[in-house]
């Protein structure tokens, strides 16, 4: 059975950094894809960024230069650090994983979503 459980949200300051975590157990290192979405009150489910289980990374473009996505594969487990953070960076942030080796920037593609974490981000 899959878990996937994230960590690390909260208030920042416009400018100021967040780092998330997600623990996503019972997934096969060797073939998974992680990403991290967001949505803010009235606005889509947005990706912000997926890595794979070789390392390849993928941005969406409102958070490329300032948000990094990595990973500890010994601890099945993806960061997401957020550097220069902007009151629209202002969402509910969700872990998602799915079991295959690609990524993508569709929602439905993921089968195991955590619980979400709020990032709030005041001006």
């Amino acid at each position: 059975q899959v878990h996937v459980v994230e960590s690390g949200g909260g208030s920042v300051q416009a400018g100021g950094s967040l780092r998330l975590s997600c623990e996503a157990s019972g997934l096969v290192v060797s073939n998974r894809c992680m990403a991290w979405f967001r949505q803010a009150p009235g606005k889509e489910r947005e990706r912000v960024a997926d890595i794979d289980s070789v390392g390849s990374r993928t941005y969406g473009d409102s958070v490329k230069g300032r948000f990094t996505i990595s990973q500890d594969n010994a601890k099945n487990t993806v960061f997401l650090q957020m550097n220069s953070l902007k009151p629209e960076d202002t969402a509910m942030y969700y872990c998602a994983a799915v079991s295959a080796l690609a990524c993508s920037l569709r929602g439905l593609y993921y089968q195991y979503w955590g619980q979400g974490t709020q990032v709030t981000v005041s001006s």
